[in-house]
């Protein structure tokens, strides 16, 4: 499987998914409290609802460029700088929406081969004011892309279902029921 075959659909699912969680947070809620939403977190010292939303969608984005050894355009870092002051800053409903919706569009203009041949390529993860990590493209996606990406995805479920959204295990994986097998299947 291809580095593009599987971070563009898996990012896809559950970009989609999370945008998903946060319409139904938005229904199940006055506006006032889907709005409050943004700000809540899983314990004091995490990033809030809007944080995760933006650092899922620049995750998604992210892996693009850095498999192609490419800079981060000055859009995705400044979505990781509005991450960061999310704490401050949550944003809106309509604005993570939009996040989510930007991030889906980038990834549906891709081309189906997008990145393929960076397995070997090397891979240079300087993280703010921390380690520097080396690795190959093949490590990158597995070691970090997607547990990062997935990370955030799976914060934001936590934070929405410790605040009373009525969510499951169906919301988190809605894109499996294109696998269903028919009651007739034998």
């Amino acid at each position: 499987m291809s580095p593009t075959d599987l971070l563009v659909p898996t990012y896809t699912h559950m970009l989609q998914t999370l945008a998903g969680l946060l319409e139904k947070a938005r229904q199940q809620s006055s506006e006032s409290e889907a709005e409050a939403l943004l700000a809540q977190r899983l314990a004091p010292d995490m990033l809030p609802l809007s944080a995760q939303v933006r650092f899922a969608c620049l995750q998604a984005q992210e892996a693009v460029f850095r498999l192609k050894g490419q800079l981060l355009p000055q859009a995705l870092e400044q979505l990781g700088q509005e991450g960061h002051a999310a704490g401050e800053e949550p944003g809106s409903m309509v604005e993570a929406q939009t996040r989510i919706g930007d991030a889906l569009s980038f990834l549906g203009s891709l081309e189906p081969d997008a990145f393929d041949g960076t397995e070997d390529r090397r891979v240079i993860l300087e993280l703010p004011g921390g380690p520097t990590f080396d690795m190959t493209g093949q490590d990158y996606v597995r070691d970090w892309a997607l547990p990062q990406f997935y990370f955030h995805a799976v914060t934001a479920y936590a934070i929405l279902r410790s605040r009373g959204i009525q969510i499951g295990k169906a919301d988190y994986v809605p894109h499996m029921f294109n696998h269903l097998r028919s009651p007739t299947a034998a």
